[in-house]
């Protein structure tokens, strides 16, 4: 690529999903209603979980962390959509793109551990019973969250780094609703064979092989839930069946786009909306219609919540 060729990008345009101005309203007010719904529903679990004492176990411990990294997932580049179809300035800076791609890897590289963990939580729960306690302490637990942000951070560091090193090319225009590093790629000055390799060695083989793990560590417990016919294994099975969609809705966007990362495909941007907004919206869906102790804690926190209306006494002047 010829020097005179490269320039030095001060912002970028997001192209977004579509040009259509009807279309963009439509996509408005759906993604303004998912993003409403995921956070009302994922807070609605992280408060219930705190507010019934009955749900303080590492199993929802691990739940509430997972609706705190959906809310933030979904928070890193919504909004800013949401704006850009009301306001039609769809341009980001340099600095707000790699802030997009520092968070979007950092909340997806948590979430990829945290899965893992709460994988191994049932694992322990439903293969080694009588051992679940010693295993799995709070400390445990606690050691878990902090060891799947750590390697979260770790890993949106080495993107935003490798980011950082690019000259770019002509074009500053992002065929997408938000930066990642497979569009941005495509605008370097640089041989795309290199840039695969990377996004294939740091994110797609590494999705692909968790995903491995957990499928793997799912069947050895779906395998030993078969073995047993009581009600407490026919509650388990629909605890691990949730987990299970949760993981394949999470990862199998994932390990598309990250291990076939230069393909330009329509299926690139509708997977890209799948994982940021449509799975942390169906997360607590999930979990709350599988789930009947975090159903009934929902009635509990909702009836305390309208007792304590009523109780009040209101002055009428």
């Amino acid at each position: 690529m010829d020097v005179a060729n490269k320039s030095t990008v001060s912002e970028f345009i997001l192209l977004g999903l579509s040009s259509s101005w009807e279309l963009q309203m439509f996509l408005f007010s759906v993604f303004s209603l998912f993003y409403v719904v995921t956070m009302v529903g994922n807070s609605l679990i992280v408060i219930t979980v705190i507010a019934d004492s009955r749900l303080h176990s590492p199993m929802y411990f691990l739940l509430t962390n997972l609706s705190i990294i959906d809310m933030s997932l979904a928070s890193f580049a919504t909004p800013k959509m949401i704006t850009d179809y009301l306001t039609g300035h769809n341009v980001i800076s340099f600095d707000g793109c790699i802030t997009q791609i520092f968070f979007l890897h950092l909340f997806t590289g948590t979430e990829i551990i945290l899965l893992m963990a709460m994988s191994f939580d049932r694992y322990i729960a439903i293969c080694k019973p009588l051992r679940y306690a010693s295993i799995i302490s709070p400390q445990v637990c606690l050691a878990l969250v902090v060891v799947s942000w750590v390697v979260g951070v770790m890993h949106s560091m080495s993107q935003v780094i490798f980011a950082l090193t690019l000259t770019f090319c002509a074009s500053n225009k992002v065929d997408s609703f938000f930066c990642d590093l497979p569009v941005v790629f495509q605008l370097a000055c640089i041989e795309t064979n290199v840039l695969g390799l990377f996004m294939i060695s740091t994110s797609g083989i590494i999705a692909l092989s968790c995903f491995i793990l957990l499928f793997n560590s799912y069947v050895i417990v779906l395998l030993t839930i078969k073995q047993h016919s009581s009600g407490g294994s026919s509650k388990a099975l629909s605890t691990c069946t949730a987990h299970f969609i949760v993981v394949f809705m999470f990862f199998g966007p994932c390990i598309f786009i990250y291990m076939w990362p230069l393909s330009d495909f329509l299926i690139d941007k509708v997977l890209s909306v799948f994982y940021t907004i449509f799975t942390p919206v169906l997360n607590p869906i999930i979990y709350t219609l599988r789930n009947q102790e975090v159903k009934t804690a929902l009635r509990k926190v909702k009836n305390r919540f309208l007792k304590s209306n009523k109780a009040t006494p209101h002055h009428y002047f």
